[in-house]
């Protein structure tokens, strides 16, 4: 599913079950701690995509440590991103001479959590709503305001909310673009990709070096 949403050049990997045989570095185990079980799994299961990608790419194992907002600490000359949700794990790694960033993100079709509508979408964004774009459209804006996210993050070291990114969606392309509404951003725009299938939405960002910053 992830494969179809990224450039040739990006490698995935994914699952819709956990890993059990993937053997964790020592600073992978210190990631992780006294993690309850859940978690545990989908951090086991994201490492052992992350090894299968990465070995595709070409790069030695190695250990993936986490930085200090959660996100891969990937190989020199790597940029790549990780996602898990219910039913569904994925990974996608690149060179950086051919990315300077990736986002992924898998979340449920499902309606978001009352109350949640209103953090996510903002302005313009509400009146996709009411529109059939064959997944649920505020689950569909909530990943794709994360694979923005995880893209965004690694290149700046600083926060995004939901209301910092106006996304709109093309529902026959399935394409999503973000103008970004922070004071002096690297990046002003982001362009994405989505699918939805098996009761699962997947959203893709991938920043082209070339991209200003």
């Amino acid at each position: 599913m992830l494969e179809r949403l990224v450039p040739s050049f990006v490698v995935t990997a994914e699952t819709t079950g956990d890993l059990f045989d993937v053997e964790l570095f020592a600073a992978e185990r210190e990631v992780i701690g006294r993690a309850v079980e859940r978690r545990r799994r989908e951090f086991v299961t994201g490492r052992g995509l992350a090894r299968d990608a990465l070995e595709r790419l070409g790069v030695p194992a190695g250990a993936i440590g986490s930085g200090s907002g959660g996100e891969p600490l990937w190989p020199e000359g790597v940029v790549g991103s990780i996602t898990h949700c219910d039913g569904f794990r994925a990974c996608a790694v690149a060179r950086s001479t051919r990315a300077l960033a990736i986002g992924i993100d898998a979340e449920p079709d499902l309606p978001l959590p009352a109350g949640v509508v209103e953090d996510v979408v903002h302005g313009p964004e509400r009146a996709l709503l009411g529109c059939d774009l064959g997944v649920d459209p505020g689950r569909l804006l909530f990943s794709a305001k994360e694979a923005i996210y995880k893209a965004w993050f690694p290149l700046t070291g600083r926060w995004l909310g939901f209301d910092d990114a106006e996304v709109s969606v093309d529902a026959d392309a399935r394409t999503f673009r973000a103008e970004l509404r922070v004071d002096s951003p690297p990046l002003r725009t982001f362009a994405g990709r989505w699918t939805a299938e098996r009761g699962t939405v997947c959203t893709a960002v991938v920043v082209p070096p070339q991209a200003a910053l």
